[in-house]
């Protein structure tokens, strides 16, 4: 899968040369490292990168060179990826519940920052070496996400409490960290976890070292580009006004937001029917859509004809299927595509770096195979056969 030559000027024109028949990811490194300047830059911490977005190595090794020495892990996995890369990157491990080999492989490869959600978890990690840090993660019934994690982790505030106080009578740093839930638009949510966590942090009578604000911060979907700077200052803000001059370190570990922008999807129309108001991808929901089954159509989508020009009729939705053989490959109604469209175009969703390539399958013999790197992500050509 990986591409080793030297990047194409944009999309287009590779389509426009290469008339590819499967779906094709392409990458950006410019758009990607300034997305890492930016949360560097606008964020009031430490900025980590939440794998699981995005595992491939060009997307770690361009991250590494705009400057990223910290990783959000959730796996033996994917802190390997993260040390193939760079081998003295520092791992925050914040799956809160693993198996004694994944405990045991956490401590071999010297991860700095655990975080746990029960006692039990926490009795996973007494060997975990003293002096290192780990976070209690905690729940709120916070809206303003396009869904929450809270129903699989983090306990209760008083809960979190005890937590706390046995982490810190265990002689390791002391942490609280909490997820506002994937693609969060409500700043409001991060203030309501800040204020909670100096409640629970008072509470137990500990000072804790670090506060991790989680990702959540929201990609470009549809509409206007989410304002992140605003974001920031609002979670800074928060921390001071309910910490007052303890205030802790801020970390935080975008994965979507952060891998997105980056890359634009491509699939090829294979069909059409009912006088094109159903429409067959070469890529669907087991594949490079398949976040689209979860957080709804982007509205960031267009078409280009095989020789790269866009089609710019009028768009209207249409009913839209993917390649496999099972009826519920399909995205949700009313993907709007212009009413030229036709077998053989490449319908190019941008914003598809997070959870594409990370969770496409193989079915049907179907799936992201290639990624292909290019210069930037805008811009068309026509190429004459």
């Amino acid at each position: 899968m990986q591409q080793l030559s030297a990047p194409w000027p944009d999309p287009a024109t590779y389509l426009a040369r290469m008339r590819p028949d499967a779906p094709v990811l392409f990458l950006s490194p410019a758009m990607l490292q300034a997305t890492a300047r930016r949360f560097r830059d606008g964020f009031p911490g430490l900025v980590t990168y939440a794998v699981k977005a995005n595992d491939r190595a060009e997307v770690l090794a361009n991250l590494d060179t705009a400057g990223l020495a910290a990783f959000d892990v959730a796996s033996p996995a994917e802190m390997r990826a993260v040390r193939a890369i760079n081998p003295a990157a520092v791992l925050h491990y914040n799956n809160p519940v693993r198996s004694e080999a994944e405990v045991a492989a956490g401590i071999d490869m010297g991860a700095a920052s655990w975080s746990v959600d029960d006692s039990s978890e926490l009795d996973k990690l007494a060997k975990v070496p003293r002096g290192a840090e780990i976070a209690v993660r905690f729940a709120l019934p916070v809206t303003g996400a396009a869904y929450d994690f809270g129903d699989k982790f983090g306990a209760e505030p008083e809960r979190a409490a005890e937590l706390l106080q046995r982490v810190a009578e265990g002689g390791w740093r002391p942490a609280l960290c909490f997820h506002p839930g994937t693609q969060c638009e409500d700043a409001g949510a991060w203030e309501s976890y800040i204020a909670a966590a100096a409640q629970i942090a008072a509470r137990a009578g500990v000072r804790i070292a670090r506060l991790n604000v989680g990702g959540g911060f929201a990609a470009h979907r549809t509409g206007a580009a989410p304002d992140l700077e605003s974001v920031f200052a609002r979670i800074k803000a928060a921390t001071t006004c309910a910490f007052g001059p303890e205030a802790p370190a801020l970390v935080c570990e975008p994965g979507r937001a952060m891998a997105s922008e980056a890359f634009t999807l491509a699939a090829r129309i294979k069909g059409m029917r009912q006088q094109g108001e159903t429409v067959f991808l070469n890529d669907g929901i087991y594949g490079g859509l398949i976040d689209l089954r979860d957080m709804g159509l982007t509205g960031r989508v267009r078409v280009l004809a095989p020789d790269g020009t866009p089609r710019q009729d009028a768009a209207r939705p249409r009913r839209v299927f993917g390649p496999t053989c099972d009826s519920l490959d399909r995205l949700p109604d009313g993907l709007a595509l212009p009413a030229d469209c036709a077998p053989g175009d490449y319908v190019l969703f941008a914003g598809m770096g997070a959870y594409s390539v990370a969770m496409s399958t193989e079915f049907n013999g179907y799936g992201l195979r290639d990624v292909v790197t290019v210069l930037r992500l805008t811009g068309h050509c026509r190429h004459e056969s």
